[in-house]
Order: structure tokens, then C-alpha cells, then sequence
């Protein structure tokens, strides 16, 4: 994972990610809050980073990006060899009101140049787009640039706002079109009627359907739209929701035949607390053309051991509670029962950073879940699993030992739904790797976050009036994520964007 923490554990601002021939996955993000610089990151699996050559500065003094730069875009280029990054500026003299959009262009991904062809820099304007004349709200949105080259024609997409509607609706993802003159605005791509702004966009084509993602400051998820037709009508399912409440900023990036989803978390659901950038999740389309959030699938590559259920400790439970009751039906299939109240049965984890798989089933409308990083007392974190109403919830509960006034912590942290079978029957995946947790059901990511609360205890099942089981579960033992690097040699950057030097 990767923080980019220096003075201050929230420097890291939108983010993007290019994965080159040798597939090394190259991280770009802005620094917050200066915005002076875009730094640069590498990576030969997408979960530890290195810090490399920083790759573009603010301008100089006069120049159209000399306050600062914003989201950007990398791809390869369209006219020749190397590499081109389309990005956000802003001029000091402007205070602010004004976005445009440049380019900077690269032949090795760690050195940058600024070339302004193709009519740039250029901002929004109408008749599509608010402009000067027709913004009621005093500052022009028109940021977060987007690539996408769609039979043999470059198209921008922008984080753009429409020329009409309720001020606080008129978000929209806007695109540009690459004429011979330049790049020419055209009608948005979709107009979501809905928000302020529809941030850091991008479009990608799965099984013959186009899908927009956007990124909502109203309630931080991130949407997505679909359509038969890259310029086609783009609609929304009865739930767009493609990443919960926390995750922010994100972009898509081919991995062969993978379509992996990279973004920023914001780790107290506070825009100015610590921001990381988790493990890059997978995505894929269900029978309905629904998106579905799947696990990376490096996360195999890092199994160091594996531990079948009839190999794990037996739980043992810690509450007293004289209603409950655990039976070991066989050696696969644990068995937890609790008439009344609560009782959370847990056992030594074999290492802090581990993935945990297998069938949960519940009989009745009782209450259950999974522990993680609990102590003796059930402090710790709780995935609430509702098989009744389909929620997914993750929770930090526990003693709260600062306010003996209010001495217990209850904080919902991250919740999102899952689709109930008639058999109250559920595969379950939990990751934890450092401070990164992820919970699957059934094959699909259901909550993905990173949380500093808690870091030691026991992990295993709670049961609340309800009769559960657990059965054919695993526990594949993962290595400790490595922290960022930061190199201080510039003869050093070349060494580092080499292969064999990542592995």
C-alpha cells in the first residue's frame, strides 16, 4: 500500500495509474494541499511502492499553470512514439475561477515536457458548458482529463459542468473531440441531473458495454454509468454504487485481461484525514451488465501457507454467556448457537496479515457476523453480516478507555448491500493486510477500506439469537505490506524503474 506521508499523512490527492510494457504499474497522484507537484510512484505487483522522480511542476510565474496542478491522465500517445499526460492547471492571476486543461509529454514515463498542441490549453465554455457568462456559482469546474481513443479519434473527458440547470445539478461529464484544429468541445457525454460535479471520470468498453465511473463529493462513492454506445444514452442501475462510502478518485487501468480499478481512501471518512492508496480491486460485468467489484487477483501470488479449518485452532468463546453453544460437527464445519444475547467465539489468528475464506450459513432471523483484531473484553472490529435485509456493515466497537463519560466506541465505518439467496447461504473472502481490510461475499467486493483503530487480537464469529455455521473455511497466510521508499539519488530513478530491481 502507499501513503505518501510526509509533514502532513494527508498529502495524497487524485490519483492515476499507467502499467507500461514490462508491466510495471506506474502511479501518479497530486500532492495535497499545495497541488505544486505530481509526483510519481512505481510498482511491480500494485500493492508496494517506490517513490521516484517527481514528473511535473507547477509553471513559472505568468504561465497558465503557475498556482497549481490538478488530476491528470496518462496514456500512450496517439501520434508517435512515448507517452502523454493530459492535466488540470490553474494560473494565480485567475485566483482560482478558472480551470484549464494542458499536456506534458514523456519518452521513458520519468521525464516530462510540457507541449501544448492540439489548441491547449483550453477551458470551458459554452454553449455546452458554463462559461465566463452563464456560471452562477462564481468558479468554473473543468478538471480531471481523461483519454480515450475510440475508432482510431482522441476523445477528453472532463470533469465539466452543463450550461443549464439547478446550480448545485449541473455536474456532468463533459467531452472534447481531437480536430484537426485542436481539441473542440462538444455536448456532454452524460448529464447525471443530480450532482455538483461528477470528479475524476473515465470510460472503458467490457463485453461490447461502455461504462462511465465518476466520483461523488456529496456522498464519497464512486457511481458509474452504463451504455451500448460510447456516445450513446448512459443509464444507471437501481444501485450504481461501484466502490462504498470512503473511496474516492478512481481511475481504470488494463492489466492483460484484467480491468483493474485503482483509487484513494479516506481513512476517518474526513476529507482532511489520512489518505492511502489500498490494493487495486478487479472489475467484471454480471449476467444484467452489472459491474462487479472482484479481489485483485495478485492476491494469490502472495499465499504462504495455507491452513484448512480442521488445521485451526477451535474458537472458544469469551463472553460467558450461558445460552450459547459451539459444536464441532466434523473436522470442516464449526456450529454456533446463542438463544439469548450475544456471544463472540474467536481464536489465535496464524499471522496479522492473512485472507479467511469460506461458507457462512444462518438458520432463523438471528444476528451474526465475523471479529477481527479483537481482545478479551470484544473490543475490536465487526463485520455485521444481515442475511434478512442485506447489509454489510464494518464496525469498530469496543471500550473506549479516554471518556469514562462515554466509555464505548461505536462507529460504523463502512456499509453497503448484497443480494439475499433463499438459503441464507454466503462465500465469504476477508482480507486483512496492514491496516487494509476487504470483505467479499459471494465472489464480489463488498466493503473495501483502511482503518488504524485497532492492529492486535483474535479473529472469529459472533451470533446473536440464531443458530450459524461455519464450514470448509481456510486461512491463507500473506506476507506484511512493505512501506513506500522514497530514493534521495537521482542517479538512482533509472535503477529503479528497472524490473529486476522491483523484484
Amino acid at each position: 500500500m502507499y501513503s505518501g506521508s510526509g509533514f502532513s499523512n494527508w498529502e495524497i490527492g487524485d490519483v492515476d495509474v499507467f502499467i507500461d510494457e514490462k508491466g510495471i504499474h506506474h502511479l501518479f497522484h497530486l500532492i495535497i494541499p499545495n497541488h505544486d507537484y505530481i509526483a510519481h510512484a512505481i510498482s511491480k505487483d500494485g500493492l508496494s511502492w517506490k517513490r521516484v522522480k517527481n514528473a511535473l511542476f507547477v509553471g513559472d510565474p505568468g504561465e497558465w499553470d503557475d498556482d497549481m496542478l490538478w488530476t491528470m491522465h496518462i496514456s500512450k500517445k496517439s501520434d508517435g512514439e512515448g507517452y502523454e499526460m493530459y492535466y488540470t492547471g490553474l494560473k494565480r492571476q485567475d485566483k482560482g475561477i478558472e480551470q484549464k486543461v494542458g499536456r506534458a509529454i514523456s519518452t521513458d514515463l520519468l521525464t516530462w515536457k510540457k507541449e501544448n498542441l492540439y489548441g491547449l490549453p483550453f477551458k470551458s465554455e459554452a454553449p455546452h458548458y458554463e462559461g465566463k457568462n452563464n456560471n452562477p456559482r462564481q468558479w468554473i469546474s473543468f478538471r480531471d482529463p481523461f483519454k480515450y481513443q475510440y475508432k482510431g479519434e482522441d476523445y477528453l473527458l472532463i470533469c465539466a459542468r452543463s450550461a443549464s440547470g439547478p446550480t448545485y445539478r449541473r455536474g456532468c461529464i463533459g467531452v472534447a473531440k481531437r480536430e484537426k484544429e485542436g481539441y473542440v468541445l462538444q455536448k456532454p457525454l452524460h448529464i447525471p441531473y443530480v450532482y455538483d460535479d461528477v470528479e475524476c471520470p473515465c470510460v472503458f468498453e467490457i463485453k461490447g458495454t461502455h461504462y462511465l465511473l465518476g466520483s461523488i463529493r456529496e456522498d464519497i462513492k464512486i457511481r458509474y454509468w452504463s451504455s451500448p454506445e460510447f456516445r450513446g444514452e448512459y443509464s444507471a442501475f437501481h444501485n450504481n454504487v461501484l466502490m462504498p462510502q470512503g473511496n474516492y478518485a478512481a481511475r481504470v487501468v488494463k492489466d492483460g485481461k484484467h480491468f483493474l480499478v485503482y483509487n484513494f481512501y479516506f481513512a476517518d471518512g474526513n476529507v482532511n484525514t489520512h489518505r492511502v492508496i489500498p490494493p487495486p480491486k478487479e472489475l467484471d460485468v454480471d449476467k444484467s451488465g452489472r459491474l462487479l467489484l472482484k479481489s485483485y487477483y495478485y492476491w494469490e501470488k502472495l499465499y504462504q501457507k495455507t491452513i484448512l479449518q480442521k488445521d485451526l485452532p477451535h474458537p472458544l468463546p469469551i463472553l460467558g454467556n450461558p445460552t450459547a453453544e459451539f459444536v464441532l460437527e466434523n473436522e470442516n464445519k464449526w456450529r454456533f448457537g446463542c438463544r439469548s444475547g450475544y456471544e463472540i467465539y474467536d481464536f489465535e489468528k496464524p499471522s496479522n496479515d492473512f485472507v479467511w475464506e469460506g461458507t457462512l450459513s444462518v438458520e432463523g432471523m438471528g444476528k451474526t457476523g465475523f471479529v477481527i483484531e479483537c481482545d478479551k473484553e470484544g473490543t475490536g472490529y465487526y463485520i455485521s453480516i444481515d442475511f434478512m435485509n442485506g447489509f454489510v456493515q464494518f464496525r469498530a466497537w469496543g471500550f473506549n478507555e479516554k471518556d469514562v463519560k462515554n466509555n464505548f466506541i461505536f462507529e460504523n465505518i463502512q456499509t453497503n448491500q448484497f443480494e439475499i439467496s433463499e438459503e441464507k447461504q454466503i462465500l465469504f473472502k476477508i482480507i486483512r493486510y496492514g491496516n487494509y481490510y476487504e470483505l467479499s461475499i459471494n465472489d464480489i467486493v463488498k466493503l473495501t477500506l483502511l482503518d488504524f483503530k485497532y492492529n492486535e487480537g483474535k479473529v472469529g464469529i459472533y451470533v446473536c439469537s440464531a443458530v450459524i455455521s461455519i464450514s470448509d473455511s481456510k486461512i491463507h497466510v500473506i506476507p506484511e505490506p512493505e512501506n513506500e521508499y522514497a530514493a534521495s539519488d537521482p542517479e538512482k530513478y533509472d535503477n529503479e524503474l528497472q524490473p529486476n530491481s522491483l523484484i
